[in-house]
């Protein structure tokens, strides 16, 4: 989930929570314009208080994505006549408390009345009673199978995200060509490209930051789960305790562990490194030939939407090849906000055919709505191929006791900081005991 900062709205404001000043967005209301300051006697504002990310970016850099949602919220705000208020947060480095940490804090003090939320916490916050049903909206009964499935906690349909997130690896195209590679589709083709890089002088191949290694591990564990026909059965020994989750995750962790050990990922500096910030630079500068990050990245100047050598957007190597990884982001209305009402009337609205056309355009990016459907551009081709044909594993899975996204991340950071596979799956193996209440 990378939404950076950039509003539209003459009456929205960002309360950046880092800090103490209150910002104004980007393109925000004229202080001499009064007009915007008076409100009649008989007029009674409402308002719906938006939390979500507001990231660093460079300055005067383009965001399609913060702006495209923004033109979302804005035919939210003409049809109902409410103002949506953004409140917003980011870490200013590992040391923080992370955005999740800080929408559970909100969300379970009812402090806003509609969130963007990770799956990891939509997981937790539905689990708590904490979301409202969303599935008697009109725009829900246009969603894909695979986002309604994904967001469902105890029967409730608790969070509608605006595009489909996927994941995958940015490689730079010039520099395998300089050195006679072909792009992966395994485990083992993978760590040959590396081998060739570091032997040629690339200090570290692949780019890596402390959230999303975990991709790796879920393209290896649960590439046969998801495409070899037998999900349900799978996830149901899963659940039961028949089948465990650490005979599933230990190959992608041994992967992680021999390219550490071979120094084709830096694992201290990844555990101290936010999401492409740390890893971006060094991609973009054509020293670092290979990076993972989300779908919109590739679209967007703030990430990797402009470079100077062709890339591509591939699936992470696995047993079945190229495989994308598809974790769940979503907005969550507050099942006791205090405008959930109109929030669920806004979030109606921006998840609507019509304003999802209106954000995947703009943003070249997988609806959730069956009914919109958009060219990307020519560097996701792979990618977007891959799950057209329905190939892809789910970082996220409500309908799996242990919550996948969160939990592995946090896992794959004791791997960074030095713990062994075998420890690694000893904390798989207390998360699913706990999960079977054992």
């Amino acid at each position: 989930m990378k939404n950076r900062g950039k509003g539209i709205s003459g009456r929205r404001i960002a309360v950046c929570l880092a800090g103490i000043a209150v910002l104004a967005l980007a393109g925000c209301g004229e202080k001499d314009d009064l007009k915007n300051l008076i409100k009649s006697e008989n007029e009674e504002e409402r308002v719906v208080n938006m939390f979500s990310p507001m990231e660093k970016t460079a300055p005067d850099a383009e965001n399609t994505a913060r702006s495209a949602s923004d033109l979302t919220v804005a035919m939210a705000e003409e049809a109902l006549g409410v103002t949506v208020a953004y409140k917003t947060y980011t870490a200013e480095d590992h040391q923080d408390k992370t955005y999740d940490e800080v929408a559970l804090d909100r969300a379970r003090n009812d402090m806003d009345d509609l969130y963007l939320l990770n799956p990891d916490t939509i997981r937790t916050l539905g689990e708590e009673g904490k979301l409202m049903d969303l599935s008697g909206l009109d725009s829900a009964k246009n969603l894909r199978e695979i986002i309604r499935i994904a967001n469902t906690v105890d029967g409730k349909l608790v969070a509608i995200p605006q595009e489909v997130v996927a994941y995958g690896l940015f490689v730079n195209m010039d520099m395998f060509r300089q050195y006679g590679l072909e792009l992966p589709h395994t485990p083992e083709e993978f760590l040959e490209c590396c081998r060739v890089f570091k032997e040629n002088g690339i200090e570290t191949p692949v780019g890596a930051n402390r959230w999303w290694l975990e991709t790796f591990v879920f393209a290896q564990a649960y590439a046969d789960l998801y495409n070899g026909g037998n999900t349900e059965a799978e996830i149901a020994a899963l659940n039961s305790g028949e089948a465990r989750y650490s005979d599933y995750m230990r190959p992608g962790f041994e992967f992680l562990q021999e390219m550490i050990d071979l120094g084709y990922i830096d694992a201290e500096k990844a555990l101290v490194s936010e999401a492409i910030e740390g890893e971006g630079a060094d991609f973009l500068a054509q020293k670092t030939p290979i990076v993972m990050a989300y779908w919109g990245a590739a679209n967007t100047e703030t990430a990797y939407g402009k470079t100077d050598f062709e890339m591509q957007v591939i699936g992470f190597p696995s047993s079945l090849g190229q495989m994308p990884v598809m974790p769940m982001t979503g907005f969550g209305v507050g099942a006791d906000a205090v405008h959930g009402e109109d929030a669920a009337r806004v979030l109606d609205i921006m998840v609507s055919d019509e304003a999802l056309r209106v954000y995947s355009e703009a943003n070249r990016v997988i609806s959730p709505s069956r009914n919109v459907s958009v060219e990307c551009v020519p560097a996701l081709k792979p990618l977007n191929d891959r799950i057209e044909e329905g190939i892809y594993v789910l970082g996220s899975n409500t309908g799996m006791k242990v919550e996948q996204w969160g939990n592995t991340c946090l896992i794959v950071r004791q791997l960074l900081s030095g713990d062994t596979v075998d420890q690694c799956m000893e904390a798989f193996d207390r998360l699913q005991e706990e999960a079977l209440g054992r």
